[in-house]
């Protein structure tokens, strides 16, 4: 991770990238990791992304109480789908 004032290098900014597609993962979590609040991740996704997959992101951001911990049901307490991590086999 970069230090405060840095630039992100590119494998952070990837890892943030597919942090704010994940439905389950909060922008809470993404400012405790790398120091991002929601309008900076808002900034990268729009300079990162093509425009058309801004919209589509920002569309389903927009619907999604997961992504603020405010708006959590607070029985969901993981950042993620019990599957998403499976190991796959070969």
């Amino acid at each position: 991770m970069s230090a405060p004032g840095e630039p992100m290098s590119p494998a952070d900014e990837s890892r943030v990238i597919e942090m704010a597609w994940e439905d389950r993962t909060p922008f809470e979590a993404i400012a405790a990791l790398y120091g991002l609040s929601e309008s900076r991740v808002i900034t990268l996704m729009r300079s990162a992304l093509k425009p058309r997959a801004f919209r589509n992101w920002r569309q389903r951001v927009a619907g999604r109480a997961t992504k603020h911990e405010a708006l959590r049901n607070p029985a969901i307490s993981r950042g993620y789908c019990k599957t998403q991590y499976k190991v796959r086999a070969k």
